[in-house]
């Protein structure tokens, strides 16, 4: 009851300070391009919004258990060893909860009495949230370690103490050298993973041992580093179109633009998986959220290709593979992560990824209208009157509308991604409202509250990745590695280093989440690729795909469990026929790779290249 009523008080916050947001940058866009007199702290206090949706959506996320990570071992085991990887898992994320509360203290102190930039408004607005997030999190974290059974927490809760206490014993006895403490990081990092940690856990908790061997830094960097990786303007886009996606599917915008392309291509027989494949590609360019264009596609195709015939297995594995496609389709949030965390154009990054994206769409529809011929037949449906078709189509100009305030406002300079991405949420609020009248007030706060929960998962990933790219750029491993990589392309010629590059991603992709894998291996890699010749914006459309692919590959990509999820179909029957999807993608990928121009067309020619 306690637990259930504190989630309830943290999700209320994060809806009223989502909405808050929302509402904050829309009175700014509109007193800056309307009134030219733009509202001096406006963009500081959506910094604040950023971080209480960060670490206050990971806390409700945590109480939902929907942190992502890596689960074949847990999979695997039953009874009393699955109690102990469950308890070992308890502990580490309460550890980490425990960490990031205890070091945002001290941090709080440190900023008394300051003001942020402007001087209009205290420093410490940037400080509670992370104080409040980790405190919640640390409360929703004793409540799981208080349904492990008793033995089982004791016997995690002893190997994981032991391990602790070593670390902080090396530390304080004899500190480590810095080679040795990104040994111990990447060892405690591969542990947790293989221990089904959540991914963003995971990586806090092996920076937490590299600052307990080699005692560098203070425990306040901790909670710093990882304020500081997502105090970005451009992140705060992330929440706010997961929103609009989210908004759309209660409005009835996104079943009226999937009625829309089923009643222009979806009767031909294989039709539907044209149909799929152009949804995907329409959401991704709306939700930016590949969680959100998964289970908006899904959820209304899925029924209609079972009702046809087409095998359920094979159906999941086209909705996983045209995720890939959708990975470079505008707005993408892994493309916003990306140009974040590796200083890349995210307005050229938007445009460069439209024809790599029209060709991986073309090879999956032309093989899945080959392999959909035998066994399904063509949807039926009554004749449609004129009323109807005029109704479709409006709906589904509703909604491909948004997309033109998207990508025009962003590729066009006309505003940020989150000035966009804000109005976007407005427009489908305002539009949806008006014309199809189907969401209700309640519906609305729900889908908040589920937008900061899929957001903070996403955002707590990249502070996490953030502090561990900090720990590895203060030791120079991406100027190491990004050296190493330049001689092995210049010995070996820069396709060969294109190719070690696009393998790193699909294998980190689909050991990580493509949020870390982006963040630590994008300026590791795109150095080296720049020595080379290698122009920005083709490397990390080949970087983005190839992150794509491992996110979706079985037996461990996270995305392809989510597919799998939405379509009810076990992994193990998708497995075998996502295969030629993810082949064909993969060929797509090397003729992107080889043909440069496919990627750099579009830029150079709206002058973004």
């Amino acid at each position: 009851m306690i637990e259930r009523a504190a989630a309830a008080l943290v999700s209320a916050v994060c809806a009223v300070v989502l909405a808050a947001g929302v509402v904050l940058i829309a009175a700014d866009v509109f007193c800056r391009y309307m009134l030219s007199d733009p509202i001096q702290w406006a963009d500081e206090l959506a910094i604040a919004v950023l971080i209480a949706i960060t670490f206050l959506g990971a806390a409700l996320t945590l109480y939902r258990s929907e942190h992502q990570g890596v689960l074949i071992l847990r999979n695997a085991l039953t009874g009393r060893k699955a109690d102990l990887l469950d308890g070992f898992v308890a502990w580490v994320v309460a550890i980490v909860a425990a960490c990031l509360t205890w070091s945002s203290m001290p941090l709080l102190d440190s900023v008394a009495g300051q003001t942020t930039t402007s001087g209009m408004l205290p420093a410490s607005i940037n400080y509670y949230p992370l104080l409040a997030g980790g405190g919640a999190m640390t409360f929703f974290a004793a409540f799981h370690l208080s349904r492990i059974p008793w033995r089982a927490l004791l016997g995690s809760g002893v190997f994981v103490g032991l391990v602790a206490a070593g670390l902080l014993a090396w530390g304080n006895g004899a500190p480590a050298e810095v080679g040795t403490g990104l040994w111990v990081m990447v060892a405690l990092d591969a542990m947790c993973l293989v221990g089904s940690v959540p991914v963003a856990f995971a990586l806090a908790a092996g920076s937490l041992g590299y600052m307990a061997v080699t005692s560098s830094m203070p425990i306040l960097e901790f909670a710093n580093e990882m304020q500081t990786g997502v105090s970005s303007f451009i992140l705060l886009s992330i929440p706010f179109f997961v929103l609009a996606g989210l908004v759309m599917g209660i409005n009835g915008m996104s079943r009226r633009l999937i009625d829309f392309l089923e009643m222009l291509i979806g009767g031909a027989r294989g039709g539907l998986s044209v149909v799929m494949v152009v949804a995907m590609a329409v959401f991704s360019g709306i939700s930016g959220s590949k969680s959100a264009d998964v289970a908006a596609v899904g959820s209304i195709m899925m029924p209609a290709m079972r009702r046809t015939g087409y095998r359920e297995d094979d159906a999941v594995a086209l909705l996983a593979a045209s995720a890939v496609m959708g990975e470079t389709i505008p707005p993408c949030i892994n493309m916003i992560i990306l140009g974040y965390a590796a200083n890349v154009s995210i307005g050229g990054l938007f445009i460069a990824g439209l024809l790599p994206a029209g060709v991986m769409a073309a090879a999956l529809i032309l093989v899945a209208m080959v392999t959909a011929r035998r066994g399904t037949q063509p949807l039926r449906r009554q004749p449609r009157s004129m009323a109807h078709v005029m109704r479709a189509t409006g709906g589904a100009l509703s909604g491909l509308a948004m997309i033109l305030i998207i990508v025009g406002g962003i590729v066009g300079g006309i505003a940020t991604p989150t000035e966009v991405s804000a109005v976007a949420v407005l427009y489908a609020l305002v539009t949806g409202g008006l014309l199809f009248r189907e969401m209700t007030w309640r519906s609305f706060a729900d889908f908040l509250a589920r937008s900061s929960s899929l957001s903070g998962m996403i955002l707590f990933i990249i502070a996490s990745a953030e502090l561990l790219s900090y720990l590895l750029t203060i030791n120079l491993v991406p100027q190491t590695v990004a050296g190493y990589l330049a001689n092995v392309g210049a010995s070996s010629g820069t396709w060969a280093f294109l190719l070690i590059a696009m393998g790193i991603l699909v294998v980190m992709g689909s050991v990580l989440e493509g949020a870390p894998a982006l963040i630590i291996f994008g300026p590791l890699l795109l150095p080296a690729a720049e020595r080379l010749g290698v122009n920005p914006l083709h490397f990390g459309i080949l970087l983005i795909i190839a992150m794509g692919i491992g996110l979706f590959a079985p037996p461990l990509g996270i995305g392809l469990y989510t597919a799998c999820a939405v379509g009810e179909v076990p992994m193990e029957r998708v497995a075998r026929p996502i295969v030629k999807y993810l082949a064909v993608i993969a060929v797509a990928l090397l003729l992107i790779a080889f043909v440069p121009a496919i990627t750099l067309a579009l830029p150079h020619w709206v002058g973004l290249g």
